[in-house]
């Protein structure tokens, strides 16, 4: 089992977004295909860490339409090279990489692999997946607009969230991808039913939410931040041991 090592440092919504804008700024250097490739392979280091090719080898990756989504589909290819069979559902996926070059490419590489990528949602039955990753919505997420326009996300989420102490439809455990999708950044999850994953995965640097989180593992991925983007947030992140892509934190 991996140590664990305290969480310093907590990002606000602002702050997030504007780390991700200085790491892709002329000073910063990094492209958004670095910093999502680097982010999936996080994902699939923490989940290769914890739920194990003998016990888990079934993942079932929801994927949202923004970055979030795209960190999951790096990490099933990360996964299934790890000797896992992912399975991907990415709803809308045709309108979505239609419009973005670089969410193509990463489904054409998903096909390479003989990854299934289903883009019609569908509650899975128990024993379709061991393990759930969740990267619907990330940071950016501003809340439910209604009327139908947050379908089949809202769904989703309805499936893998629960009343607090509650289990959720979803019978196997959930992994969240930065931040559980459905709450707020810097608040945390909203009253009543709501995500409440097995594990949390931050990425860069914890975001507030985090601090509310009340699963049993919380890892960061983070191994890529300049020195002057951790002088300019003033940022107090843990060492990585070793060669080690995340680091497990402790569960506030």
């Amino acid at each position: 089992m991996s140590t664990e090592v305290p969480a310093v440092s907590f990002l606000n919504q602002e702050n997030a977004q504007q780390v991700d804008v200085d790491l892709m700024s002329e000073e910063g250097g990094f492209s958004i295909d670095q910093l999502m490739e680097l982010a999936g392979l996080s994902v699939a280091s923490s989940v290769a860490k914890e739920y194990t090719l003998a016990t888990h080898p079934k993942v079932l990756i929801i994927c949202g339409p923004g970055n979030n989504g795209g960190d999951g589909l790096v990490a099933a290819r990360h996964l299934r090279h790890f000797g896992y069979s992912p399975t991907v559902v990415y709803p809308k996926m045709e309108a979505i990489t239609a419009k973005n070059e670089l969410y193509k490419r990463l489904t054409v590489q998903l096909a390479q692999l003989g990854i299934p990528v289903a883009s019609e949602w569908s509650r899975p039955r128990p024993e379709d997946a061991d393990v759930i990753v969740d990267a619907v919505f990330g940071f950016s997420f501003k809340g439910w607009r209604g009327g139908g326009k947050d379908a089949p996300f809202d769904d989703i989420i309805d499936f893998l969230a629960a009343e607090e102490g509650a289990q959720s439809a979803a019978t196997a455990p959930v992994v969240s991808v930065d931040i559980p999708s459905g709450w707020d950044v810097e608040r945390g999850p909203p009253p009543g039913k709501a995500l409440r994953p097995d594990m949390l995965i931050s990425l860069t640097a914890p975001k507030e939410c985090a601090k509310a989180f009340k699963g049993r593992l919380h890892y960061l991925g983070g191994r890529f931040v300049p020195p002057s983007i951790v002088s300019k947030y003033s940022l107090h992140l843990p060492p990585y041991p070793g060669a080690e892509q995340v680091v497990r934190l402790v569960v506030l």
